[in-house]
């Protein structure tokens, strides 16, 4: 029997589309308290997610984004890595903390999984950490008033989907093994 966990699991997919309408700020407050809820090392909680508004900021952290990703634009995002997602996330995680990245990471599953349960769209965004080790990377951790070495794990754009989910896919049989 599926469980209602296992349906989100099974059915949750990123989208490389989205509608321009923003989704209330309870809905994004309730993605983010996923991701904060996320079991991290050592029950540290190396993690911090930024909710990015500030039009420029936004901009500036797209066009550096797309600098790095060095691909030309396509029909599906356009010159935009973040397919004109209207919320964006920003996960970054302590350094001095060896287990930094996994609990970025980990955060990051659980606010997309939160994220599809209230019917929003995602999608993981790379590149936050070739983001966050230049000049930009500088400016928000001052904005911030963070100190100390910080890691980009990742973005989430997030939103509502412009058409429908991809399918879901089968699993390898490959994948999982016993011995």
């Amino acid at each position: 029997m599926e469980s209602e966990f296992d349906r989100i699991v099974r059915t949750r997919r990123s989208i490389r589309r989205f509608k321009p309408d923003m989704p209330s700020l309870e809905m994004v407050d309730a993605v983010v308290k996923a991701g904060l809820l996320a079991p991290t090392g050592r029950k540290m909680q190396s993690t911090i997610i930024v909710r990015i508004d500030e039009p420029g900021l936004k901009a500036e952290i797209t066009a550096v984004n797309a600098k790095i990703m060095g691909k030309p634009p396509s029909p599906d995002r356009g010159d935009d890595p973040f397919y004109a997602a209207p919320v964006m996330l920003l996960v970054i995680a302590d350094k001095s903390r060896p287990t930094a990245v996994y609990d970025g990471s980990l955060a990051l599953g659980y606010m997309m999984l939160k994220a599809h349960e209230l019917g929003l769209a995602s999608c993981w965004i790379h590149r936050a950490k070739e983001e966050m080790e230049g000049a930009l990377g500088e400016k928000i951790l001052k904005r911030l008033g963070l100190e100390g070495e910080w890691e980009g794990v990742g973005h989430l754009a997030l939103g509502y989907a412009e058409g429908e989910a991809p399918a879901a896919y089968e699993i390898r049989p490959d994948r999982y093994r016993v011995l």
